[in-house]
């Protein structure tokens, strides 16, 4: 008897039933890791069915890690693990502490029988653009983070649309997607509205902005603060050669950065909040300890993480401003 098997009195569809016999030899050991596969054209043709059906069959056993195709050469089992009904292709810019955490809550969000791989882009278009490419098809779900590179959408729509999801900054030509992201010119210019009572002991707010690494939205909603507030500001984009002056308070966004200067403030004697004050951006558990709690300017990453696997099992095509808050510590 042959690997696939048809019925044609049966009520269940076509391909849902090539796609049944598969995970039956794989069970019984007809077929193992490697073997290859009887071709499109001899299933469609043995079985009097459509090329389309065969390859909506095929597509599904890709997208669930359970076959890949090798070009000029056919499909091939790649796994024999059929209890895996979702592979989720998950796409970051970088990994942090706080990405880490977004990750383990979407993990666990997402439960059993669920492979998620996870790729890293570094801001680089030309990593991004590779990346879908390869994999585009071998996934039921892509979730992608663009941060702030541009001309990502013509990338995307290479991949199906009712399978992709987008993450954490939110473009406007993204806008037809389902997304969990933060609206950053909002929570920024909020988060230190909250905190305007100790940011007017300062005589200057200095936002430390990187194009490459950090949302615009950020520098929309910092400059609106700014002016709102008749506030002495000023935007850099590197600490390298400066020099901190009593009565300063910056805003930085990234940990090594933030590192560099609590080590300037003590080479130069200067006391954290009453010299100088700091407030960083994103949340971790090191920032509630180091120079006795730096204040923040953070999203909920566990909820993020949560609340997009949520949408995911639940194909739920939504959009979600995650949630931003200020956590005010000693560093003010």
């Amino acid at each position: 008897m042959g690997i696939v098997k048809i019925r044609k009195s049966s009520g269940t569809p076509k391909y849902k039933q090539i796609v049944a016999s598969i995970e039956e030899s794989i069970m019984s050991g007809a077929l193992k890791k490697g073997d290859k596969l009887p071709s499109l054209n001899r299933i469609k043709d043995k079985h009097s069915l459509s090329r389309d059906t065969v390859l909506t069959a095929f597509n599904e056993l890709k997208a669930r890690g359970i076959i890949q195709s090798i070009v000029g050469k056919g499909y091939y089992v790649m796994s024999e693990d059929i209890a895996v009904n979702k592979k989720v292709f998950l796409l970051f810019d970088e990994l942090n502490s706080f990405k880490e955490d977004l990750y383990n809550s979407f993990l666990t969000g997402m439960g059993e029988n669920v492979q998620v791989d996870i790729f890293f882009h570094h801001f680089n278009y030309d990593v991004f653009s590779k990346l879908i490419h390869d994999n585009a098809g071998d996934y039921s779900h892509y979730v992608i983070m663009p941060a702030n590179i541009k001309g990502t959408d013509n990338v995307i729509s290479r991949l199906p649309k009712d399978k992709v999801y987008i993450l954490d900054q939110m473009h406007p030509e993204l806008k037809e997607y389902p997304s969990v992201h933060q609206n950053f010119k909002k929570d920024i210019y909020q988060g230190l509205q909250e905190g305007l009572s100790l940011i007017n002991n300062y005589n200057k707010i200095i936002l430390l902005f990187s194009k490459k690494h950090q949302p615009k939205g950020i520098l929309d909603g910092f400059k609106l603060f700014c002016t709102s507030n008749n506030i002495q500001n000023e935007v850099i984009d590197t600490l390298v050669n400066r020099e901190l002056v009593k009565g300063e308070i910056y805003i930085i966004p990234d940990d090594k950065s933030l590192i560099k200067v609590i080590k300037k403030i003590k080479e130069n004697g200067l006391i954290i909040a009453k010299d100088i004050g700091i407030i960083s951006y994103n949340d971790t558990l090191l920032k509630e300890i180091v120079a006795d709690g730096i204040t923040t300017i953070s999203t909920d990453f566990n909820f993020m993480g949560k609340h997009l696997a949520q949408m995911i099992l639940n194909n739920d095509f939504g959009q979600c401003e995650n949630p931003t808050s200020l956590i005010i510590r000693k560093s003010l």
